[in-house]
């Protein structure tokens, strides 16, 4: 019987008891070769999906200038995800070309992934970086809302929905959605619920933290098909290689930043030290301090903390910044409403003092860039009301007097229109 064993045509593993061998036509092959002959056909599938095996990763600076064009300030945060993901395209860009390698390869390594927290106050332009980032990006992104999660067994969400969504994202291409990018928002509402809540179970908060520990870290996950056409036996996504980005305004978090960076008076009374004033240009980045300790406190669980390596932290607009956010990017806001203008045929235009009124005002209302939109669209309600209506208007001007409501908007007419009607319009 000796005579018949046989060994494997790619390794010469010898055929044994432990090592059995699938024979061909002219040769036979191990289980260990055709595991690994399966990890390179996978790859090419991988590489074409993703427009071809020699296209180069983008760099991180390409990646921040198309940021840019989007997103004004907040420059560190914009590094930090440029470097983010051209490293994860880096990475299956090299599993592409040499798939993983054996333990015991003296020179084996493999390059984890370093997922991303991102916090800040709100209206900083978190969600709007990971909108933007999903436009730039060749592979599969998902934006999920974590406000919609719940424990497993309990109305909501499951955490494994988030990657039933990123294989629609991929076309139902398995190989394809396990390089994708995922993005939570509003993570900072899975705190877990304080010590005084007399047992309940806080099904949306620490549960979920618990449920999303081996998603975030990697895992293999059963996609639910059933309801859907191509239901059939259900894939199974290993999520080892997703990049998962966290964001949320973490409000509150600056008091826990405070208690310990500025530590109070050490006595009371007559022999107590006065605290001194806090400058409001260190209070603006205090988030760049966070330590763990501090999101630990917050309440996200020890665990979840250390599976977030990168902590990026997203500073308030000043007033610069807030007036560069109307007029710059691609998207401005000023430039949307003077196209609804334009539809109307008239030109919209604002003075430099209206726009730092503007800014001003939204800064007042402590919501960010968001408040932005609020303040033109309070501004413009009663022009874009009268416009359609109005004939011989040719344009808007908008000065710092009418942001400020001392008067109205100044209509521009037409030299048939007369006098009489161009100076009451408006």
């Amino acid at each position: 019987m000796n005579d018949t064993l046989h060994s494997c045509s790619f390794c010469g593993a010898p055929q044994g008891v432990d090592t059995p061998l699938i024979a061909g036509i002219d040769g036979h092959i191990c289980e260990a070769c055709v595991a690994l002959a399966h990890q390179v056909v996978t790859s090419w599938g991988r590489c074409r999906a993703l427009n071809g095996p020699h296209k180069a990763p983008p760099k991180p600076q390409e990646i921040k200038d198309q940021l840019d064009r989007y997103v004004i300030g907040q420059e560190s945060a914009k590094e930090c995800l440029a470097v983010a993901v051209h490293n994860h395209f880096k990475r299956l860009a090299v599993e592409s070309k040499s798939p993983r390698r054996a333990l015991d390869d003296s020179d084996r390594v493999e390059i984890d992934k370093s997922n991303i927290l991102l916090l800040g106050p709100s209206g900083t332009g978190k969600t709007l970086l990971a909108a933007t980032l999903a436009r730039i990006v060749g592979v599969p992104f998902v934006i999920a809302d974590a406000t919609t999660l719940t424990q497993a067994g309990y109305v909501g969400d499951d955490v494994e929905g988030i990657i039933a969504r990123l294989l629609d994202a991929a076309g139902g291409n398995k190989d394809l959605a396990e390089w994708g990018i995922v993005y939570i928002d509003e993570i900072d509402k899975l705190a877990r619920v304080g010590e005084n809540s007399h047992g309940t179970r806080d099904v949306s908060g620490e549960g979920v933290q618990q449920a999303l520990l081996k998603l975030v870290e990697g895992t293999q996950v059963k996609i639910n098909l059933k309801g859907r056409k191509e239901a059939g036996e259900p894939p199974l996504i290993d999520t080892r290689n997703i990049l998962f980005m966290v964001g949320g305004a973490f409000a509150g978090l600056e008091r826990v930043l405070r208690r310990r960076l500025e530590p109070g008076p050490a006595g009371i009374g007559f022999h107590s030290e006065m605290t001194a004033k806090v400058d409001p240009h260190a209070t603006a980045r205090i988030y760049d301090e966070t330590q763990p300790d501090d999101l630990r406190q917050f309440g996200l669980i020890p665990e979840f903390i250390g599976r977030f390596p990168v902590v990026v932290a997203l500073h308030d607009l000043d007033e610069a910044a807030l007036v560069r956010i109307l007029t710059e990017p691609r998207n401005a806001l000023l430039r949307q409403y003077q196209q609804l203008f334009l539809f109307e045929g008239a030109t919209l235009q604002f003075s430099p003092e209206a726009l730092t009124a503007i800014a001003r005002k939204a800064i007042a209302r402590g919501t960010g860039a968001r408040g932005l939109r609020s303040v033109l669209e309070g501004l413009l309600q009663r022009p874009m009301f009268e416009l359609p209506s109005m004939s011989g208007v040719t344009g808007c001007l908008v000065d710092e007097s009418a942001v400020n409501g001392e008067r109205p908007v100044q209509w521009q007419y037409t030299a048939e229109v007369p006098a009489a009607v161009a100076a009451g319009g408006g």
